[in-house]
């Protein structure tokens, strides 16, 4: 079976770990999208610790779950967005104004949708987590 979307495979897995109440979960394939995505729930609190595993092939990743997770998803296609259209998306895909975070990837690197609305840019959406 052929992989389409290792990211997605990620977050997937994250989120059925955390369904099931795990408290550690082995991601692999690794890749840099992945590892930056990490970074921003670990950011803002939504995932502990993560440590990478080189294996000489394509890394492994294992996470430290803390049950403040509730859903994470990816965008795909990868939808191009404009600084003005990201409240539409944040309406569209977040439950609420208070919590959660969509992340855009932009000429700045990966950023959540609030530090995207503040410099004013826009590109592309890749997921969201709450």
């Amino acid at each position: 079976m052929v992989r389409m979307s290792v990211l997605a495979d990620c977050l997937k897995t994250i989120s059925n770990a955390e369904k099931r109440g795990r408290r550690q979960v082995l991601i692999r394939p690794s890749s840099k999208v992945i590892i930056k995505f990490l970074q921003k729930m670990q950011e803002h609190g939504y995932i502990g610790e993560f440590e990478i595993i080189d294996d000489h092939r394509s890394n492994k990743i294992v996470i430290d779950l803390t049950g403040r997770l509730n859903k994470c998803g990816v965008i795909s296609p990868r939808f191009d967005v404009t600084h003005d259209e990201i409240e539409k998306w944040v309406v569209n895909l977040l439950p609420s104004r208070q919590f959660g975070h969509i992340l855009i990837s932009t000429t700045y690197g990966i950023m959540t949708h609030e530090e995207a609305r503040r410099k004013k840019t826009g590109g592309k959406i890749l997921g969201f987590f709450y």
